[in-house]
């Protein structure tokens, strides 16, 4: 793939899927990673990935960022241009009653793929962060200027 590849982590999410789908149609080579997990409806899902595989220049890889082997897998088959990475555990009241699985996925998962990069020399990595970070601003739109010191 090389010089046009790129890695979109969340690939079936929202975001990741319209992302994809826009990335394909620009001309670019989709790997797109995702584990599915049933946060959000899995079949809605599935319903994306669907319409991204009938796209010959995507391949998905079902697997999660946790996954060490996995991720690593990825970029030795592959040099990328960009990384993005929208793959997470969403959703902060979530957090509350299942921690671990934010640590796993958003905090391991997020080491696995900055040293995936690291060491296979991706060209960019790009990542989304979390309106939960402006908190208790009730300003709005947010902005990247507004204080983020009581996060939600």
């Amino acid at each position: 793939m090389g010089h046009h590849s790129i890695l979109v982590t969340g690939c079936a999410g929202f975001i990741g899927f319209h992302l994809s789908m826009r990335l394909l149609k620009d001309g670019y080579q989709v790997v797109g990673l995702d584990n599915l997990n049933d946060y959000y409806d899995v079949s809605l899902k599935q319903s994306r990935l669907s319409l991204l595989e009938k796209d010959a220049g995507f391949r998905f890889v079902y697997a999660s960022l946790e996954d060490k082997k996995a991720v690593e897998g990825i970029f030795c088959g592959d040099s990328f241009h960009a990384v993005i990475n929208l793959a997470a555990q969403a959703g902060v009241r979530y957090s509350l009653t299942n921690p671990y699985a934010y640590i796993d996925s958003n905090i391991l998962g997020f080491l696995n793929i900055l040293e995936a990069c690291r060491h296979h020399g991706a060209g960019h990595l790009i990542f989304a962060s979390s309106s939960s970070v402006y908190g208790a601003n009730r300003k709005m739109p947010f902005s990247v200027h507004d204080k983020g010191s009581q996060p939600s």
